[in-house]
């Protein structure tokens, strides 16, 4: 009988032999079958019963560990609690969201390591959110508090139209909008992709994308679980650190399935850089998931180039469009056809146009990826501003229907009524085109940036960025900006400065520094501007500043603030201790010249102030952590964000402990 819900989904697959494999290294994994699954979930089920917790009650992720949060998903599901995956992060931003959701819901639950709340704790003190807080403390179930999951919960029995979890936008900073997904949605979203990548038990997959995303969570591990297959994870951490590993794994397991978004892709080359490919083998591959951000054509020839050594196939790469709205997953192209691209003039693609193919080398080309056709229980149509139906080959507003579609956000009636059209239609936000039945995902029609696979609105960016001195609303424009030619977006704030550019420097600094701090993101420049151009009606025309950032206009004015930045420099200290030296250059290791600026990294340099991505923390983290064991936490890189201050702080922390190894 085929599953109706998530709990007959488990259920069924616990009589194969297939289950989940956690590589958390080269030499550390470790196999749990899915019938060991359900009997670990029974297990926690039972705890958080006795903590109080009823069928539909929320019950917060907040957990580090891929194993924990897969166990505390599943067994939420059991009881018929309804889980909202919310990830940790390095980044204030990470805190305040949890706190956000945390009074959106209401009343939740929390299940987390004793570690990760106690941070949330001090946080939450002060920013002012003490009773957020202390509500989550006397509903928080403590990992470390498991220490028998021998007695099984109550399994609830479930109907497909429940809610089965309420998934929270990646990106909003300010306001994340609850996606809520029920039951069914989740198993026609899982029935249309299985039968569209023709899923088998005999596929292997292998994911390291973080289980709080919709791609990780549902795309490779709910629908690889409810296909019977064996599933690999791997800490998105772990790949962020050592990205080779991720194919190496995927060799030696003889993987079939596979996904990365643009990013991953983009991480994974450059740390492989020129050495050879040797050792792997990439045959069994037959499907790498490609989606989450825009697709680079360029990028995609390039990995395919660059692994064809390995004999990875060219007809394995998968590019593929979805939203958390629709689950997932909307369209896949059919497995095993070769990559089709088009090459549009990007200044003549508005709404309700003719798409117009120009040459791949054309100077205003833009080449775009075709994501394939709509899945089963899924359709997918072209419309005007007026939800009107368009024809083949025009622009137009990309809106979905079908079985995998969310009724709506949690508690967000204005805006659901924006959501839907009058005959049912969801406004997915994105641009498109269909060419001969293929669809092309050609914008946004409202204003989002995709870093590293997530999404950000600029003016949840610049509430960060007004913060710097003299600036305010009306003052500040983000952007992604995306060179021709270039793979991904680069995060770009033109700012209103009317005075001598030496006094923009402390300006641009605290502008980079507070968006980094706040997201972890790497600000590419900071530029000075002398007009925010602007609508009759006021609205921030933000396509003509990157236009002008394309054009070069400002390059002049970005030279010359490398220059006075780079006069601004402090010398570097003399007498440098063994410690800084070393820290020294693994910082510039990792960060090479600084985005910001073009200039070595002094001692007293703040790395939020150059612009050290989340990524690049963790890579800097990771080789520390090499040569000072356990001495350093990542969050720590936050409190002491200068070469001086975290080699004082190491100092120190060395001073007081037995082994010193490394100093």
């Amino acid at each position: 009988m085929t599953p109706r819900t998530l709990i007959e989904l488990l259920d069924a697959s616990r009589n194969t032999d297939r289950g989940i494999t956690y590589l958390d290294s080269e030499q550390d994994s470790r196999t749990v079958s899915f019938d060991q699954l359900h009997g670990r979930a029974l297990g926690i089920l039972h705890h958080l019963q006795q903590l109080g917790a009823r069928p539909g009650d929320q019950v917060i992720l907040f957990l580090q560990r891929n194993e924990a949060f897969i166990d505390g998903f599943w067994a939420a599901i059991l009881g018929g609690l309804i889980p909202v995956p919310v990830a940790v992060g390095i980044s204030d931003e990470h805190r305040h969201k949890l706190l956000r959701i945390a009074a959106k819901l209401g009343n939740p639950l929390i299940f987390t390591e004793r570690k990760t709340f106690d941070r949330i704790s001090s946080f939450a003190t002060e920013v002012g959110a003490g009773a957020t807080f202390e509500a989550l403390r006397n509903r928080a179930f403590i990992i470390e508090q498991l220490d028998d999951i021998t007695t099984p919960g109550k399994i609830f029995t479930a109907k497909p139209e429940d809610t089965a979890f309420i998934q929270f936008s990646s990106g909003s900073t300010s306001d994340p909008k609850g996606i809520v997904l029920t039951h069914a949605n989740l198993i026609a979203n899982w029935q249309g992709a299985a039968a569209a990548a023709r899923f088998s038990r005999d596929d292997i997959s292998l994911s390291w994308m973080p289980l709080t995303h919709d791609m990780g969570l549902i795309g490779m591990h709910i629908f690889m679980l409810g296909s019977q297959m064996q599933l690999h994870q791997m800490p998105t951490e772990l790949f962020v650190r050592r990205p080779l590993l991720w194919l190496q794994f995927a060799s030696s397991r003889r993987a079939t399935i596979l996904c990365s978004p643009n990013f991953g892709y983009r991480h994974y080359l450059k740390v492989l850089g020129d050495r050879p490919i040797e050792g792997l083998d990439l045959t069994a591959v037959r499907i790498i998931f490609n989606g989450a951000e825009p697709i680079s054509a360029t990028l995609c020839e390039e990995f395919l180039a660059r692994l064809a050594p390995a004999r990875l196939a060219r007809r394995a790469m998968f590019p593929v469009y979805g939203l958390a709205e629709a689950s997932v997953a909307v369209s896949f192209p059919e497995p095993g056809s070769e990559l089709l691209t088009l090459h549009l003039d990007r200044h003549q693609m508005s709404v309700g146009q003719q798409a117009a193919p120009i040459p791949a080398d054309a100077p205003d080309a833009l080449s775009l990826v075709s994501v394939g056709r709509a899945i089963p229980n899924c359709e997918v149509r072209i419309a005007a501003a007026d939800d009107t139906p368009l024809t083949d080959n025009v622009f137009g507003h990309l809106q979905i229907r079908g079985g995998n579609v969310t009724s709506g956000y949690f508690e967000e009636p204005d805006a659901n009524a924006r959501l839907v059209t009058s005959d049912g239609w969801l406004r997915t936000g994105d641009l498109a085109l269909q060419r001969n039945g293929a669809l092309y995902i050609t914008g946004r029609a409202k204003e989002i940036l995709f870093v590293n696979g997530q999404n950000y609105y600029p003016h949840d960016l610049e509430s960060i960025a007004i913060h710097a001195d003299g600036m305010e609303l009306g003052k500040l424009v983000v952007s992604g900006v995306r060179r021709p030619r270039a793979q991904t977006d680069e995060l770009v704030v033109f700012a209103l400065h009317r005075k001598d550019l030496a006094d923009f420097v402390p300006v641009a600094t605290q502008i980079a520094r507070l968006i980094n701090e706040h997201t972890g993101l790497e600000v590419a420049e900071v530029v000075p501007v002398n007009r925010i151009p602007k609508t009759t009606s006021g609205k921030i025309q933000r396509h003509l500043l990157e236009q002008d950032y394309i054009e070069g206009i400002y390059d002049a004015e970005l030279r010359e603030l490398a220059r006075l930045r780079d006069s601004l420099r402090a010398p570097a200290a003399k007498g440098q201790s063994e410690i800084e030296r070393k820290l020294a250059t693994i910082c510039e290791s990792v960060m090479g010249e600084s985005a910001m600026g073009g200039r070595r990294i002094g001692v007293t340099d703040n790395l939020f102030e150059l612009g050290a991505s989340s990524l690049k923390l963790i890579e800097i983290h990771e080789q520390i952590d090499r040569e000072y064991p356990n001495q350093i936490d990542l969050t720590e890189l936050f409190d002491y964000p200068t070469i001086t201050e975290l080699a004082a702080h190491l100092d120190a922390k060395l001073g007081a402990s037995p082994s010193t190894a490394g100093a």
